[in-house]
C-alpha cells in the first residue's frame, strides 16, 4: 500500500551520478530568467521548451522548440511512465537558490501528467487534499525528494491534491516534462 495519492509516483536513483552531472552542465550553459508570476518575481530562474503557460496571460502559447539535448532524458522518463516520448509537450527547467520555495498549488490547467526530476539537492516535497474541507491536521504528506530521484502526478494526485516546495538548503534544479490534457493538443 502506498504513502502516496494515487496518481503519485516517487523513484529516488532514478538518475545515476554521470547523468545529473551532464544535465546540469546542460542547464549551466542555458541562459535563465526570473520566474515572473502575477506581476511577482520569484525567487528562482526558469526557461520553458516546447509549449509556455504565461501566468499573467493564462494562457498557453508554443515556445522554443526542444533542444535535443533533453532528448535521453525525455525517453528514459517516458519508458518509466508508459507515455510516449512525443506525448512530453513542455521542458520546464528552473534553477532553486538557497532559500527558495514554491507555495502551495496545482501545475496550470491545460498541462495533465506532470514528472519532475531534481538535481543538484535534495529538498522537501509536500503534497495536501486541493479541497480545504479535507485538509486536517496530518493531512501534509511530506516527501524527501533525493536529488537524481523522479516524481509523477497524474490522476487524483494531479486534480484533488496541492503541491508545495520548502526552502531549500542549497541550489538545487529540476526538470520538468508536462503533457497537455485532451483538449488542448
Amino acid at each position: 500500500d502506498s504513502p502516496y495519492p494515487k496518481g503519485f509516483l516517487y523513484r529516488p536513483d532514478f538518475l545515476d551520478r554521470d547523468e545529473e552531472s551532464v544535465l546540469v552542465d546542460i542547464i549551466r550553459k542555458i541562459h535563465l530568467r526570473p520566474f515572473q508570476f502575477q506581476g511577482f518575481e520569484a525567487r528562482r530562474k526558469v526557461i520553458s521548451f516546447g509549449y509556455d503557460y504565461s501566468f499573467d496571460k493564462n494562457e498557453l502559447t508554443e515556445g522554443k522548440p526542444i533542444p535535443d539535448d533533453f532528448a535521453p532524458l525525455i525517453e528514459k522518463v517516458s519508458r518509466t511512465v508508459s507515455v510516449g516520448k512525443d506525448e512530453f509537450r513542455e521542458v520546464l527547467v528552473t534553477e532553486y537558490p538557497p532559500g527558495a520555495v514554491i507555495n502551495w498549488h496545482r501545475d496550470a490547467s491545460p498541462f495533465d501528467l506532470i514528472a519532475g526530476i531534481s538535481l543538484a539537492a535534495d529538498c522537501t516535497f509536500k503534497l495536501r487534499p486541493y479541497n480545504k474541507s479535507k485538509q486536517t491536521r496530518g493531512s501534509v504528506i511530506s516527501i524527501p525528494l533525493q536529488r537524481r530521484s523522479l516524481y509523477v502526478i497524474t490522476a487524483s494526485a494531479r486534480t484533488d491534491w496541492q503541491h508545495s516546495i520548502s526552502p531549500v538548503k542549497s541550489t538545487r534544479f529540476s526538470i520538468t516534462l508536462r503533457t497537455l490534457r485532451q483538449n488542448f493538443k
